[in-house]
């Protein structure tokens, strides 16, 4: 791949990205919760901030911009309604950066506001905490209906796309989704591949969307396993994969 992708870990289970291209300096950087790591890394890697993008508002995605503007005089990317954006992004819009263009898609549910950023080049998607691996973002703006067609969006990418999300929660996402399928073989693999890494202190991010859609139980929801063990915990029917979807999200609330 092309793009170098670094992982900047933040907070206690946040992941910031920072990209560029071989041979170039000048990087830019999505959802910079903190600034001191990300400015420790410009400096440690010889790179220079070209602009930082954003997915969504919550505090522990854009609270490290204000510091980063004081340093560097850089555009800010993202939706509308964030102070220090001055670039507004929307569904639809093609953003190029690092010599590598983007298409925009909007993805709410986790927020009304949220934003991923794909690019078909590499492939990868920048999907803040719409998609996580093995798992999704809470619903604590949108509604299931728009969560689940969010991630029906990201599901219908090029099956090799590499999945940055931004928390370290896959371990725990697929103790939930063996809740949910206990006799997915691939779920099952998967788990215990991310219980050894986990355990060696290893980033289990990116994951690939082939590996999402054959044991995340959240893009999964229209097969009829997730729907079987929706119902079963439900203890109705479920009318449908929004309606199956939601099942399993408020099972997960409260798992």
């Amino acid at each position: 791949m092309s793009l170098i992708v670094h992982t900047i870990p933040a907070f206690t289970d946040n992941y910031i990205w920072l990209f560029h291209q071989p041979g170039n300096n000048r990087a830019y950087v999505v959802d910079p919760g903190d600034a001191s790591p990300v400015i420790e890394a410009l400096n440690r890697l010889e790179l220079s901030l070209g602009g930082i993008i954003v997915t969504h508002h919550h505090p522990d995605h854009v609270g490290g911009i204000h510091q980063l503007l004081d340093n560097y005089q850089v555009p800010v990317y993202g939706p509308k309604g964030i102070t220090q954006v001055t670039h507004i992004m929307k569904d639809g819009d093609s953003l190029n950066l690092a010599e590598t263009a983007f298409d925009v898609l909007a993805v709410p549910g986790h927020t009304l506001d949220h934003l991923a950023y794909f690019t078909a080049g590499e492939p990868l998607v920048f999907c803040g905490d719409t998609l996580f691996a093995g798992g999704c973002g809470r619903l604590f703006e949108g509604t299931p209906e728009q969560m689940w067609h969010s991630l029906s969006r990201l599901a219908a990418l090029p099956a090799e796309t590499l999945i940055y999300c931004t928390h370290e929660y896959t371990q725990a996402n697929l103790e939930f989704a063996l809740a949910v399928e206990p006799e997915n073989k691939v779920l099952q693999q998967r788990a215990l591949q991310v219980q050894q890494e986990r355990q060696q202190n290893q980033s289990t991010i990116p994951s690939t969307l082939t590996q999402e859609l054959s044991s995340n139980p959240f893009l999964r929801a229209n097969q009829p396993s997730i729907r079987k063990a929706a119902e079963e915990h439900e203890g109705r029917p479920a009318n449908s994969d929004e309606d199956t979807f939601a099942i399993i999200r408020r099972w997960k609330d409260h798992f």
